[in-house]
């Protein structure tokens, strides 16, 4: 047994997994520091690691929050019995470092490259007489008329502040215009205002690319906001949320009109991070702290703007391609493209591999259906797309054309809720048939199928990916997506369809593993087959590509393979609980991360069988709520040449010595480096096998 191994307590056996999704995060601020990046992708990195930060705050902080409130222990089966105050204090360190981090490479890397660019961000300090005469207008014009102000007295209580937003204390001296000693005031930015304001180029010596905080203009014109009252400090802030929300599937008669009244309420969640300026005095920041019912750790003091994510808008206004990735064209099949896609799926399987490979052919399925006379039905599950998708155009435009179409849409996809509310509605006044998934199951599979009547009966045609249908994503997510007419794959696909709406039992499906039934002890199965070839002196080896690793019953799963002798490969952008390397336990299995350009996104399951290999795609990660809490599709690439193509990329990947850090047995990430080898990079040699020359 795994747990008996004397070479490791039971309870080291799996990693935290919030530790190790700030080590992730850590990686992708790296990506920051790294100079053989465009400076201005470097900057966009940085904002990323901004981004995937608030979530973190919002979602795992919360919920440790909420378990100490409760009282609750955080601790699971196999793992050290530690309290949720533990576990917080130890975040927060790791949290604060790497907050110190991302404004250390702003302020002493990233500012003074870009400076050197002809991009400046201007302080107040160095503002000419030209540059603060056009902004003192533009704040009397602009700004003032929209700002509000608010003296703290007991008839003015401290506001409700937004989750997210930028706001500002100021400490106040004097009387206002009622005689009254206030002290303290709040200002609140409406969110309505960019965050970032381009001087018009000749104002004094403005350059082409040089902006100003929306905080320094309001820090340095406060002022205007308190007539006859003197400012004795601004500074600015910011509190973070709890954002999930909360429906009783079971006790609501309507989830869409439930998720739309639970909305707002993300907005004024229990605060889980302040964070303030680095020159607020302690007292303003523990007044502060107090309001929102934080302690110390919960206090983040920053030298810069609270919201980083706000310098993203630099990537789009600045137009430096020289300071940029440089584009490229995704391959685009022009016999697929152009041609009947349905002729061409009865003669074979079809596999893109985003963004290297167009998403067009999706988009152009999905039209031809729409079209063709003999198609009658469509059915799709949408988790992540925008109201102006052309997708759901497309899906309206054959409701309203008179065709069959049943989307399945995942209204709980977090921070989507809204826009997947108003694509129901858009589908639902076409005329489309619209159901919202399982009671207390989100519907997270990626699935399309075209039901055409052809000469020998009804033929299914199919498309399933490891991602969502959102074009957008496509261009720097990477996923795989099979077109595909086999009659047992179109047959599942139609039996998981009818489950999801009819609610009805469905019989075993024949070639796709899907949670929460099937997918969890397929896979189990697969991995002790390789075990057992193993142990019999057969070929056996397994190469997994996820995004997170964390489901216990499938890591001890892989420890016993890895005892019996299986080469085990793993490939994990984010969150690892499984800890490799260890003598008598995991020395054969290595995992490593991939960050690069691209989002690794792709879930892909090879297990070598005997030298019989087979190939899983899946919208699932290996996690319990993949695997139990969702419905999943994990689909088999079959065709011979398609197969090897996964399998080859799936080496190039475990080649790559630029982009690739290695988990080591204690928890820490190494970065590998090509030393006297030849330099690997996978995105690009992946890029260049698929989609040509970069433009």
């Amino acid at each position: 047994m795994v747990s008996d191994s004397p070479h490791i307590d039971a309870g080291e056996l799996f990693f935290s997994r919030e530790l190790s999704l700030l080590a992730f995060n850590q990686r992708v601020l790296d990506q920051a520091a790294d100079e053989e990046i465009p400076l201005l992708e470097r900057l966009r990195y940085l904002c990323i690691s901004s981004t995937n930060l608030d979530e973190f705050f919002e979602v795992r902080i919360a919920g440790l929050k909420q378990k100490l409130a409760a009282g609750g222990l955080h601790s699971e089966p196999d793992t050290p019995s530690a309290s949720a105050a533990s576990t917080l204090r130890t975040l927060a360190v790791r949290a604060h470092a790497l907050v110190d981090e991302q404004y250390r490479l702003l302020n002493e890397v990233l500012q003074p490259e870009l400076e050197a660019e002809q991009i400046r961000f201007i302080r107040r300090s160095d503002w000419n007489t030209a540059q603060e005469t056009w902004l003192q207008d533009f704040f009397q014009n602009e700004l003032l008329p929209v700002l509000s102000p608010i003296g703290l007295d007991p008839a003015h209580p401290f506001p409700r502040i937004l989750n997210k937003s930028l706001n500002f204390i100021v400490s106040l001296e004097g009387r206002d215009a009622f005689g009254r000693r206030s002290g303290m005031a709040i200002v609140q930015a409406p969110r309505s205002l960019p965050r970032l304001i381009p001087l018009p180029a000749g104002t004094g010596d403005s350059g082409p690319y040089d902006y100003v905080f929306l905080s320094s203009i309001i820090h340095a014109f406060s002022d205007q906001l308190f007539p006859g009252m003197q400012i004795r400090g601004c500074y600015q802030f910011r509190v973070t949320r709890n954002s999930d929300l909360f429906v009783d599937e079971e006790e609501v008669d309507d989830l869409l009109h439930a998720l739309q009244g639970e909305l707002p309420s993300r907005r004024y969640g229990d605060a889980v991070r302040l964070e303030v300026a680095d020159n607020c005095p302690e007292d303003m920041a523990r007044f502060l702290a107090r309001q929102f019912h934080l302690e110390d750790d919960d206090i983040y003091q920053v030298n810069g703007p609270v919201n980083l994510n706000r310098l993203l808008a630099i990537v789009d206004l600045v137009d430096r391609p020289d300071l940029k990735f440089p584009p490229f064209t995704p391959r685009l099949d022009h016999q697929l493209w152009q041609g009947n896609i349905f002729a061409t799926l009865r003669r074979q399987d079809v596999l893109l591999y985003h963004p290297f490979d167009s998403f067009v052919p999706v988009i152009d399925f999905l039209r031809q259906a729409a079209r063709d006379s003999k198609v009658l039905a469509i059915k799709m599950t949408l988790y992540r797309t925008g109201p102006d998708s052309v997708i759901v155009e497309t899906l309206a435009s054959a409701a309203r054309a008179g065709k069959e179409v049943t989307v399945v849409i995942e209204l709980r996809a977090r921070f989507d809720e809204a826009e997947n509310i108003a694509v129901a509605s858009r589908l639902q006044e076409a005329g489309a048939h619209v159901v919202y998934g399982v009671v207390g199951y989100k519907t997270h599979a990626k699935m399309t199928l075209a039901i055409r009547r052809e000469k020998s009966g009804l033929r299914h045609y199919v498309h399933l990916g490891t991602g969502n249908y959102h074009p957008s994503t496509a261009r720097v997510y990477t996923d795989y997506g099979l077109f595909t007419s086999d009659a047992a794959i179109g047959d599942d696909v139609r039996k998981i369809f009818l489950q999801l709406t009819s609610l009805g039992r469905v019989s075993k499906l024949k070639k796709l593993l899907q949670s929460p039934f099937t997918l969890h002890t397929g896979l189990l199965e697969k991995i002790q087959r390789e075990t057992e070839h193993a142990s019999a002196g057969k070929p056996a080896a397994i190469i997994i590509k996820v995004n997170s690793l964390v489901e216990k019953s499938i890591i001890k799963a892989l420890y016993a393979a890895s005892t019996a002798g299986v080469k085990i490969r793993l490939i994990v952008r984010g969150m690892c609980r499984l800890r490799p390397g260890v003598a008598g336990l995991s020395e054969n299995i290595e995992v490593r991360s991939i960050v690069g350009r691209f989002l690794e996104h792709a879930r892909v399951y090879y297990f070598d069988n005997n030298g019989s290999p087979e190939v899983y795609c899946s919208s699932a990660d290996l996690m319990e709520r993949n695997l139990f809490r969702r419905v999943e599709a994990c689909f088999p690439i079959e065709d011979t040449v398609l197969r090897q193509r996964v399998i080859a990329d799936l080496h190039t990947y475990l080649a790559d010595n630029t982009h690739a850090w290695v988990l080591q047995p204690d928890g820490e990430y190494l970065r590998l480096t090509p030393g006297n080898a030849p330099p690997r990079h996978a995105q690009m040699e992946i890029l260049a096998a698929h989609a040509g020359e970069v433009d």
